[in-house]
């Protein structure tokens, strides 16, 4: 089936794009001298040292890649990530729609386009800065709609592939998606049980190998639908 064959395409790019974009940064911001003397000097606030933000928190994603040159990375990355989790979700939709028999636009298609869209925005609007007070706020309030809506999304997907897992029962890995159920809860709940640690204004290190390793949680989600889906011919 067509639908099939694109979500497993879309599936790949969703997850190694943001990965690869993310980690170059990193590693830019922490060999910023390789880039002296070049038309790339690297902007002093992205600048880093040596360290694993996944595991000591030296560093939020947003530093590492919000400063020039780093956002020439990120945000071509992201906003082609945005783009390609609308055309994922399309093609989630219909597929559904097919096995259901129905016509209609799914409630996971609304909150994954809605995610895509609050990604290109809060993407576009990294680093570029603004005397307003608010600025601020309306940016981390974008980025926590991102990842609200990018949950629920993905959590209504699987719950309708539970529904009809029988009906797929040849097209599809079924440890895949357990592994994605399992997924979704996790990152449900550590979502829920970080609220009051996140409103806080302490445990900053914490706050950062969080975001590393939840934004890695979120499209590994993408990686197992490469898996969940048979080749089709």
């Amino acid at each position: 089936m067509n639908e099939i064959t694109q979500i497993r395409k879309l599936s790949l790019w969703i997850f190694f794009i943001p990965f690869i974009a993310i980690n170059l940064c990193l590693i830019i911001s922490q060999n910023y001298l390789l880039f002296e003397n070049t038309i790339f000097i690297v902007d002093m606030i992205g600048r880093s040292g040596f360290s694993i933000p996944y595991l000591d928190g030296s560093l939020s994603i947003s530093r590492a890649s919000r400063t020039y040159p780093q956002y020439l990375i990120f945000k071509p990355a992201m906003i082609l990530t945005s783009v390609l989790l609308y055309y994922y979700w399309k093609n989630n939709n219909e597929l559904i729609n097919k096995y259901k028999s129905t016509n209609i636009s799914y409630k996971f298609k609304t909150f994954g386009i809605l995610s895509a869209v609050f990604l290109a925005i809060h993407s576009i609007f990294l680093g570029i800065k603004f005397d307003i007070q608010i600025y601020k706020l309306l940016r981390r309030v974008v980025l926590l709609l991102f990842i609200i809506f990018e949950i629920v999304a993905q959590g209504i997907l699987v719950y309708h592939f539970l529904k009809i897992k029988n009906l797929l029962a040849n097209l599809i890995n079924k440890k895949i998606l357990i592994f994605k159920v399992v997924l979704v809860l996790i990152l449900a709940i550590v979502a829920i049980l970080s609220l009051p640690i996140l409103l806080n204004k302490d445990n900053t290190h914490f706050k950062h190998a969080l975001e590393w390793n939840y934004f890695v949680g979120v499209i590994l989600f993408y990686l197992f639908s490469r898996f969940f889906w048979k080749r089709t011919t």
